[in-house]
């Protein structure tokens, strides 16, 4: 019985962290884009909202705390995306 528990135990943060691992590359690479497009200045707030996030979320990773991790790791790619519209979108309007 105590061999399976650790069996469980051991499968569960191998999948959170895969699914850490996942998110947070996602973000990386949002967050990366964002900063390609200007995003510092034409969404800051977004932008560092998305950043701030993805440092929190390799700061819970390094603790082992994988879903917290991914969690934050989500949040910060949803964010970057948004600064990349707004970004692209405050390009488009500028005269």
């Amino acid at each position: 019985m105590r061999t399976v528990l650790v069996a469980l135990a051991l499968a569960a943060t191998g999948c959170g962290g895969m699914h850490y691992a996942i998110a947070v590359g996602g973000a990386s690479s949002r967050v990366e884009e964002a900063k390609a497009v200007g995003a510092e200045q034409l969404a800051p707030y977004e932008y560092y909202y998305a950043q701030e996030h993805l440092q929190q979320a390799q700061n819970y990773a390094s603790q082992a705390s994988y879903s917290d991790a991914a969690n934050l790791a989500d949040e910060a790619e949803q964010y970057a995306s948004k600064a990349i519209e707004l970004s692209q979108s405050a390009r488009r309007t500028r005269p």
